[in-house]
This record gives C-alpha cells, structure tokens and sequence, in this order.
C-alpha cells in the first residue's frame, strides 16, 4: 500500500485503489523522453496508472 504524505503541509494519503479490479495502487516512477522522472501510482495487475498525488502545488511523496 503506498501512502503519499505533503511535505508542506502534513495531508495524507493512503491506500488508493484501482477501480476496475480493486487492488491497491503502488508506487513507481516513469521516464520522460528527456530524462526526467515522473512519480506516479500504478495497479499491479496492470490496468494502468496515473500521476501521483500533488497538494500544496507540489508532488506528494511516497516513502517505500
């Protein structure tokens, strides 16, 4: 279960789930074309991902 925490301001998230098979997402990362890296939270069985959370204009941060 990844819980992603705000560094600015202490809100929380925890245990988000995929919708289309109920497995809890885990956390990871994408590379862009230009190098740079992308935090985001994927279904292990494989349905997909998104971007992870932000708060405070910022991304949130998943300690695993």
């Amino acid at each position: 279960m990844a819980k992603y925490e705000c560094e600015h301001c202490g809100m929380g998230v925890a245990d988000m789930k995929c919708a289309k098979c109920g497995e809890s997402l885990v956390h990871d990362h994408i590379t862009k074309d230009d190098g740079t890296k992308v935090a985001i939270a994927k279904c292990p069985s494989g349905c997909g991902k998104i971007k992870s959370p932000m708060c405070c204009g910022h991304d949130m941060s998943c300690d695993l």
